[in-house]
């Protein structure tokens, strides 16, 4: 696992989510290039989710092959499948209704008027992943993994203190108490995350900063989750200025 970790800061909350998205196009448009397929997990929020519209607005998108891209998603919030918190509805409406993406590729959680059992909706999900698992793995290679942050520096739907984050053998867990509503949700595990290639890490916003700077400082992932977010090649946190308040100058890389 690399210890790389780079910041790149834009000036606002528009300018971050168009640089992600260029970067994002040109990025996939290489790993096509050497692989069959690409597999890349989604983020909810509305920042990840500017991303998605700025990809899709970009003229550039059209040079993607979008038929040999799997999407999955890091977490999903356990509700009814048309409820507006469901991640996967905004992930559609931001792009993947705009682009001729392989609907068999769109790797969604179940929802709670699918399966009613939280507990086997995990189930169903990390049975999908190892499906798709890639040389023994019991899931997929990830080449591009997006997360978003919580000012509390929750990733995904592992939260500080409940013991998602601490879950080791299960690729899938099940959150009942999660301290942002809904309190029912469904996350990939730490050891899944950190299997991704790159992780790109997209947030804004003056209640980021903590967090931040204490996962940048050597905090325990514990306490602060996204200090356990390192990808096994790149690590990339793409932020606005105010998010970047309290992170040190030697870490900030120019951005471009």
């Amino acid at each position: 696992m690399t210890t790389d970790r780079r910041v790149l800061v834009h000036s606002d909350k528009d300018s971050l989510a168009g640089a992600v998205a260029a970067r994002f196009i040109t990025k996939i448009i290489d790993i096509l290039d050497e692989n069959d397929v690409a597999h890349v997990v989604l983020s909810g929020g509305s920042v990840n989710t500017a991303v998605l519209a700025a990809i899709r607005d970009s003229p550039a998108q059209n040079n993607v092959d979008w038929s040999r891209i799997h999407f999955w998603w890091g977490d999903e919030r356990f509700v009814e499948a048309g409820s507006a918190d469901r991640n996967d509805l905004q992930a559609r409406d931001a792009l993947l209704n705009h682009i001729p993406v392989d609907e068999s590729k769109i790797h969604v959680f179940a929802s709670s008027d699918e399966i009613a059992d939280i507990d086997e909706a995990a189930a169903a999900y990390a049975a999908e992943l190892a499906d798709a698992a890639y040389e023994g793995s019991p899931y997929p290679r990830f080449d591009i993994m997006f997360l978003g942050v919580g000012p509390d520096g929750h990733i995904a739907s592992l939260f500080p203190g409940l013991s998602g984050i601490a879950e080791r053998k299960a690729t899938v867990v099940a959150v009942r108490n999660s301290p942002k509503p809904p309190p029912l949700r469904l996350s990939l595990t730490l050891p899944v995350i950190q299997s991704a290639d790159r992780i790109w890490l997209v947030l804004a916003g003056a209640d980021k900063a903590s967090a931040l700077g204490l996962a940048l400082a050597g905090a325990s992932e514990e306490e602060v989750p996204v200090a356990g977010a390192e990808g096994r090649k790149r690590t990339v946190f793409f932020v606005d200025r105010e998010a970047a308040a309290e992170v040190p100058e030697s870490l900030i890389a120019p951005s471009y």
